[in-house]
């Protein structure tokens, strides 16, 4: 199961919107930074492909700006 991070930039005055919009999606976790206008995201999918889709869902999203991947790392389920 793929985890990876990112740091999403939201478009000027749509930090709020994106939260939503990435929370709605599903398999994200989304902590707003406090000093920033920035998202930390977390996504935590079945397979590489489930992540590709959502990856693309949210870089489709109106509200974002830039979407920077931090690390990721797949889970054997053994």
């Amino acid at each position: 199961m793929p985890i990876k991070s990112y740091l999403a930039h939201p478009v000027p005055g749509k930090k709020k919107e994106l939260m939503e919009a990435l929370i709605r999606l599903g398999q994200c976790e989304v902590v707003p930074a406090e000093n920033q206008d920035v998202l930390a995201l977390v996504t935590d999918t079945p397979d590489e492909q489930s992540e590709e889709l959502l990856r693309e869902k949210i870089e489709a999203l109106d509200s974002l700006k830039l979407l920077s991947l931090v690390s990721g790392f797949n889970v054997s389920q053994n």
